[in-house]
């Protein structure tokens, strides 16, 4: 085994308020990450609580729904934060506002979902929306864990992380 094969890669995953798609979306990858990964969310203007859906989600999908915060972006762009290898946003807003700068220059891709925090009608309607945007989620990150990463160059890598999004 090379050195590279031992590599973590840190993921942070952006919305706008950390409640729901980036909390559900950080414990999906580290729950199928396989200790390949470690996956951390953050906002740009964070709520400060968690969606109730979702963490009802990851516990559905059998992840484990405990120890996340809703957390402000900048915690990451901070000395002696996780350095990142991709930075990933999955709200069209976050995707549009002007990020910090992050340490290391991480590969960014953005892989928009609804924001099912937004869905009216019945809880079941409500929860049928987060299981929607859970699953698409979940395949992006299938697609994400079966790339050869460590035989791409960094070129190829970034529009590979990019198309993940379009899927």
């Amino acid at each position: 085994m090379n050195a590279s094969s031992h590599k973590v890669y840190h993921v942070l995953f952006l919305c706008t308020h950390n409640s729901a798609r980036s909390i559900m979306a950080e414990g999906l990858l580290n729950h199928l990450g396989g200790g390949r990964f470690r996956a951390y969310s953050a906002g740009s203007h964070p709520a400060g609580a968690i969606q109730p859906l979702a963490l009802q989600t990851l516990a559905k999908m059998q992840v484990a729904a405990e120890g996340f915060r809703s957390k402000d972006w900048s915690e990451f762009a901070q000395p002696g934060a996780p350095v990142m290898d991709f930075v990933i946003t999955v709200c069209d807003q976050a995707a549009g506002e002007v990020c910090p700068v992050w340490p290391g220059q991480p590969m960014t891709a953005h892989w928009g979902v609804p924001d099912p925090s937004r869905v009216q009608g019945s809880d079941e309607d409500k929860a049928r929306a987060y299981w929607d945007v859970a699953t698409v989620l979940k395949r992006r990150i299938e697609l994400m864990l079966a790339l050869p990463l460590a035989s791409l160059d960094r070129l190829a890598l970034q529009r590979e992380i990019t198309d993940i999004g379009q899927r």
